[in-house]
């Protein structure tokens, strides 16, 4: 088993900046991408941003240049910097993990943390 663990939503005015954190736990397993998805009330989940091994990284068009997808390999954990908060950003953030675990590819949630940004 894996456990994507988020850390760092909270509530920030419009126009202010949050880092979230996610890193997987567990054993025995290889990390092949990871990303950030955001369900808002009454709304579908929608990818933000994913980021693969070899660092290749993706953007939902609607943060390209405001938010920031980074990781670092050794130790599991995938960042994602916010800048330019808008209150249409504020949402639950998920981490997703796909992983070589057991000789299968699989894919792990965390349980989400609150993003709250006030106008």
């Amino acid at each position: 088993q894996v456990q994507p663990v988020e850390s760092g939503g909270g509530l920030v005015q419009a126009g202010g900046s949050l880092r979230l954190s996610c890193a997987a736990s567990g054993s025995f397993f290889v990390v092949y991408a990871m990303g950030w998805y955001r369900q808002a009330p009454g709304k579908q989940r929608e990818l933000v941003a994913s980021i693969k091994r070899d660092g290749t990284t993706n953007y939902a068009d609607y943060v390209k240049g405001r938010f920031t997808i980074s990781r670092d390999n050794a130790e599991d954990t995938v960042y994602l910097q916010m800048s330019s908060l808008k209150p249409e950003d504020t949402a639950v953030y998920s981490c997703n993990a796909v992983v070589l675990i057991q000789g299968r590819i699989s894919d792990y949630w965390g349980q989400g943390t609150q993003v709250t940004v006030s106008s």
